[in-house]
């Protein structure tokens, strides 16, 4: 069955929502400005700690936390929501070999990794292979977010790292999901070109997701009603969980009460 999965974005050490597509320039402390481009759907004036106080009410697991950029800030913001329930939340920006056991250490249930596992675009399973061992398999979540590209007329979807800039050559496909389910406990993937928009879900993604992988997917990227859950639950078989981001009341949406999709997870 479909849940509802949480997320807590915090970038430049607030909690925000931010259109996905257009987060282009790091945030850390050496950094003046950020791009023109960037587009910011909600910033919060409240603490991480109160956005996962409600995930732990609610008993929302899966939630995933991502740290967007390398500001020091939010790292600070994010140990902040682990410690309101230990154990509970995946973390995820900037993950590699050299941290990801600190933040187990500190209350993730996961690590969540993207772009370390492609430097330079290019898959490595000599790192995997070294967070494996560093963490554990049952640690692991690889974030497989990803852009739309045609080819020869088909419809194909490619892994896009930093911050969902660069589009790699790794297509997402049945042989992929297989091979990566050996070294992880879940996948999670953005649709980038989707992503803040509040325009609708990418279903063609989702239906794929449910055919390539064994075992759970997180799907994020579009969703704006509550009844998106069912929709997802209908066209995955179950097998798909959802996220909601700027949609949400809680994050300054208009289009899903946070009560209605805890409510769905409760009912289902």
């Amino acid at each position: 069955m479909t849940r509802f999965r949480g997320c807590i974005d915090i970038h430049s050490g607030q909690v925000k929502q931010i259109v996905g597509g257009t987060l282009s320039s790091d945030d850390s402390t050496t950094t003046t400005t950020i791009t023109d481009t960037l587009a910011t759907n909600f910033v919060s004036t409240l603490p991480s700690s109160h956005y996962a106080s409600l995930y732990k009410k609610h008993n929302v697991t899966g939630t995933h936390v991502i740290k967007l950029g390398s500001n020091t800030q939010n790292d600070e913001v994010a140990l902040e929501a682990l410690a309101t329930w230990p154990n509970a939340f995946q973390i995820g920006g900037g993950i590699n070999e050299t941290n990801a056991m600190f933040w187990i250490e500190k209350g993730a249930s996961h690590v969540i990794v993207t772009s370390w596992l492609f430097p330079d675009g290019v898959f490595s399973q000599e790192r995997l292979d070294i967070l494996v061992k560093t963490v554990g398999k049952e640690h692991i979540v690889i974030d497989l977010s990803c852009r739309t590209k045609i080819v020869n007329g088909v419809k194909k979807w490619y892994v896009a790292t930093n911050k969902w800039q660069t589009v790699t050559d790794f297509e997402l496909n049945k042989e992929a999901f297989d091979s990566l389910s050996q070294y992880c406990d879940e996948f999670l993937v953005h649709a980038a070109d989707v992503e803040g928009l509040c325009q609708g879900i990418d279903e063609e993604l989702v239906e794929k997701l449910a055919e390539w992988s064994d075992i759970p997917v997180t799907y994020a990227g579009g969703a704006k009603s509550v009844e998106d859950l069912e929709r997802v639950d209908k066209i995955s078989h179950g097998k798909v969980d959802l996220t909601y981001g700027s949609a949400l009341d809680i994050f300054g949406g208009k289009l899903v009460k946070f009560a209605d999709a805890c409510g769905w997870n409760s009912k289902h």
